[in-house]
């Protein structure tokens, strides 16, 4: 099989890329630094995703990840340019040059938990209602819905993963990236975890190693194509999880008042229900997150 990866080296990208890999795929990668982080694979280093760059990358393959992005909440307020050329303009220029070229491959696309309006203790499924709190929250959606009319006007196929709070990391840089990442640096550096307000709010806790088997076995089954899935997993709150974490590595939780902003973009529990995903991938979760923590804690 053969794969263009854009974005290949960031988290979820270069994960992509050493699973594909080791299932003996053919890579194509590109990426804005100067190498890959995964050796083995064709690499080219790209200036930016708009048209300029973009007749660098190789279409001429049977799936297409598209996992270059921004991500962030307040910071896009401060950054906008930035989110919208990343998030919307790049991903344009590539439908606009499938849809010209007739390229058929099959795009992949990651969403995020954030379009979704959240629910108190509701998995919500994906066509559950929306809200969008954010710009991210916008780009994401933006994304999702100009993929879809790429889809219905030109024919191009795709899958769109929404994938809630990843976790894990298969290289040394670091334990973990995002919400998990920060608890964790802290609490390894024997500093309390800050968490802002209760910390009652619910999210979906995914390894990245079975987002990856998720996303592969989903699109070997033709069947998924042109499907919108949520990327299934463990539910806890915030501060269930800040909890575990502090007992692991023997810190405190320390609550704090949330900044103005985050407040507001707060969406409250986002949680997945997976069972569609898992109905095409016929694959079950590999990792559970309290036994991944104490591996890592040894």
């Amino acid at each position: 099989m053969t794969a263009t990866i854009i974005g290949c080296n960031g988290y979820l990208g270069k994960h992509l890329v050493r699973f594909l890999t080791e299932k003996k795929w053919t890579i194509f990668g590109y990426d804005i630094t100067s190498e890959s982080v995964v050796t083995g694979i064709s690499y080219t280093v790209l200036k930016s995703l708009l048209k300029e760059d973009l007749s660098l990358i190789n279409l001429n393959v049977e799936f297409i990840f598209y996992f270059a992005g921004v991500t962030g909440t307040v910071n896009a307020y401060d950054n906008y340019d930035l989110y919208i050329d990343v998030n919307e303009k790049a991903l344009l220029c590539l439908l606009d040059r499938m849809r010209r070229e007739n390229i058929k491959g099959r795009l992949i696309f990651p969403s995020t938990r954030l379009v979704y309006k959240g629910k108190k203790d509701v998995p919500l499924k994906e066509d559950d209602p929306k809200e969008f709190k954010s710009i991210y929250a916008l780009n994401k959606w933006f994304g999702e819905n100009i993929i879809n009319q790429y889809h219905e006007y030109f024919g191009i196929n795709f899958n769109i993963f929404r994938i809630c709070v990843p976790y894990g990391n298969l290289f040394l840089d670091n334990y973990s990236y995002g919400t998990i990442g920060i608890f964790l640096s802290n609490a390894v550096s024997k500093k309390n975890i800050n968490l802002f307000g209760t910390g009652e709010q619910k999210r979906t806790f995914t390894h990245v190693e079975d987002i990856c088997n998720q996303i592969y076995y989903s699109i070997k089954n033709y069947e998924s194509i042109n499907k919108i899935f949520n990327v299934p997993g463990e539910n806890y709150s915030l501060m269930e999880v800040a909890n575990i974490i502090a007992k692991r590595f023997a810190v405190l939780v320390e609550n704090k008042d949330w900044p103005e902003l985050d407040k507001k973009i707060e969406s409250g529990d986002t949680i997945f229900d997976g069972e569609k995903l898992l109905s095409y991938s016929k694959v079950k979760q590999m990792h559970n997150f309290a036994k991944w923590l104490n591996e890592i804690a040894e």
